[in-house]
């Protein structure tokens, strides 16, 4: 594992370091350089620093046995009063993950007050395990009491993989779980693999959506990954009842836990694009923000709803609410059409598992072309009109 440090007797304060990283991970602060939560570790600062001030320290990392560690863990999220469909997706997930480990099975834990009654639910779908901790002191979202519950059955029962959904909790639950055991993090995952090893393959979009990198934990142990909403298949469910629900004591931090609830303020529940079925999606192709109607308007001749990619919401033509891509949504419509958009893998990634993709794009080589069902070279602005007119003729039965 390594780290940059900064050897102060050295140090002349020039500033050189925080003008050449790349990545913004230096700030000048009274004359003296200190690294912030941007680092990246690369080293470019140690290769510029005329005053050999800044060193690269290499710790080494000791092996983790990894027979002591087995099966795959899912925290199963509660949300609104039902389990969240993320978490039946990783379950799925983890079921096919584990025919790659013989004997590897299926577990998951339940956090929250009056959760119990979702233990039964979960046993239709194949897992082996349901780890409860119910208690009114959960009964609203504290991340340290939420982790402390997490960690103790991890301790319990010693995982090799852990998956979280990638929501607004699993996205403040999963990262303090990793820092506890000194272990890897993969956020946004699109894509996992199980080695025989017991090594897993976590793959998703980095460098700007440019690649498709796969991260390995290797030394240590659990190794913890997010997928987002939509991304993965849920399993079907049984009609027999498998699978042991243990109830399990609450830790001691729990109620030890400075964060205390002052209020809820619920969100006004309202459907996103991830619950379409049927999207429209405007992209770079269009060449003002008025053209966004006609999207709409065959949006609402298939009934169903609209969507842009990341530069139109860039421009401010819509709302982050609207873009599907890895800053955005994920969706898994039953028919996506694109219009305009190239095809980015950060936007691909979000929507490739859509039944069915139909891309317009007058460019032939558009990366959207390689995912999409049907491809239509050729003007938007020729194209989608006809398809308004048509749908409009149908329906005056013409």
């Amino acid at each position: 594992m390594a780290q940059i440090a900064i050897l102060e007797r050295k140090c002349t304060g020039c500033g050189l370091c925080a003008t050449n990283c790349p990545f913004g991970g230096i700030d000048m602060k009274n004359g003296k350089p200190e690294l912030n939560a941007a680092c990246k570790v690369c080293g470019i600062c140690v290769k510029n620093c005329p005053e050999k001030a800044i060193v690269k320290l290499e710790t080494k990392v000791e092996n983790v046995d990894k027979t002591q560690w087995n099966d795959i863990l899912v925290f199963a999220e509660v949300s609104g009063g039902r389990l969240h469909p993320v978490s039946l997706e990783l379950i799925g997930k983890a079921k096919e993950l584990s025919k790659s480990v013989p004997g590897y099975k299926v577990k998951t834990v339940l956090v929250g007050d009056g959760v119990t009654k979702y233990a039964e639910e979960l046993r239709h779908y194949g897992v082996s395990e349901i780890a409860v901790y119910d208690s009114p002191e959960l009964s609203y979202f504290r991340a340290d009491a939420f982790a402390s519950c997490v960690e103790d059955y991890i301790k319990y029962c010693k995982p090799s993989v852990v998956l979280v959904g990638a929501t607004s909790l699993g996205r403040s639950l999963a990262p303090r779980l990793a820092t506890r055991f000194h272990t890897g993090l993969t956020a946004d995952c699109t894509k996992l693999e199980l080695r025989e090893s017991t090594d897993l393959v976590q793959i998703r979009p980095a460098f700007g959506g440019n690649i498709m990198a796969q991260i390995v934990t290797t030394h240590t142990r659990p190794q913890f990954a997010t997928v987002r909403y939509k991304v993965m298949d849920a399993p079907v469910r049984g009609e027999n009842a498998e699978g042991e629900t243990l109830t399990r004591h609450i830790p001691k931090g729990v109620a030890a836990s400075p964060v205390t609830h002052v209020k809820t303020v619920p969100v006004p529940a309202g459907k996103t694009i991830s619950d379409a079925e049927i999207l429209v999606v405007g992209g770079r192709g269009l060449q003002k923000e008025a053209d966004l109607e006609m999207i709409k308007e065959l949006a609402a001749l298939l009934g169903g709803d609209w969507a842009t990619s990341r530069p139109l919401v860039e421009k401010g033509w819509a709302t982050n609410a609207r873009q599907i891509g890895l800053s955005g949504r994920t969706v898994r419509p039953k028919l996506i059409i694109t219009c305009g958009v190239s095809g980015a893998i950060q936007f691909a990634a979000c929507m490739n598992a859509s039944d069915h993709i139909i891309a317009i794009n007058s460019d032939p080589e558009a990366p959207i072309f390689n995912v999409a069902h049907i491809g239509i070279v050729g003007d938007l602005y020729q194209i989608v009109p006809k398809l308004i007119a048509q749908l409009k003729a149908e329906k005056e039965g013409k």
